[in-house]
């Protein structure tokens, strides 16, 4: 059982813990929000997400979806201009618009982000099948249990940490220049993902 849940631990961290759309969008909610309860909309929409994925693809649907080529490509098309337009979102955004009286993200735009970050990342769902699912096949009953519990602990704790961690950092930039760096610098991640995704996608229909 305790094999169980550290090799779960473990693996989790190990996926989760690397700069991705995810973590760039849960961080920046942490640090441009006034408070940092104002930022949970996001972390939990997310966690919810990488919940659901990690249980599909313990129980194998994710892979058996992925199956068909169309959808795989389906979900690549739509990861690209969702990436391309959320980096522009993001080179855009700085910390002046807060302390100019514009508004913060709303709960319902936190939750609309950080479900697409999750859902429309082809990186996130492969790895979800590919590493996670394919681990979990080492386990059986109530062993696979612990793993996929420890799996969804990391996620819910990584990103109530990263939120925390943003917040930390808008209490201590107070001019707000550290954010408009982060921000330029996830801007540009979050392109070269894209982009990325588009050579695969030209990759997987041969042109």
């Amino acid at each position: 059982m305790i094999e169980a849940f550290v090799y779960g631990f473990v693996l989790a961290f190990g996926l989760i813990m690397p700069l991705g759309m995810q973590n760039i969008f849960i961080f920046n909610q942490g640090a441009t929000q006034r408070h940092f309860y104002h930022a949970l909309p996001s972390v939990f929409s997310a966690s919810i997400c990488d919940t659901t994925l990690i249980v599909l693809s313990v129980l194998g649907v994710s892979a058996a979806v992925l199956e068909f080529a169309w959808l795989k490509n389906v979900i690549f098309v739509i990861g690209f201009f969702f990436l391309m337009s959320m980096g522009w979102i993001t080179w855009r955004s700085t910390t002046t618009s807060v302390k100019e009286g514009i508004k913060p993200l709303s709960a319902k735009k936190q939750i609309l982000f950080a479900a697409s970050v999750s859902l429309l990342n082809p990186h996130a769902i492969i790895d979800s099948v590919g590493v996670i699912g394919v681990n979990a096949l080492n386990f059986d009953g109530y062993e696979k249990l612990i793993f996929t519990a420890a799996c969804v602990f990391v996620s819910w704790s990584w990103f109530l940490g990263l939120a925390f961690a943003g917040h930390i950092v808008h209490r201590a930039d107070k001019k707000g220049s550290w954010l408009i760096v982060i921000n330029k610098i996830s801007a540009i991640i979050i392109w070269a993902a894209g982009l990325y995704i588009g050579w695969q996608l030209v990759r997987s229909l041969k042109f």
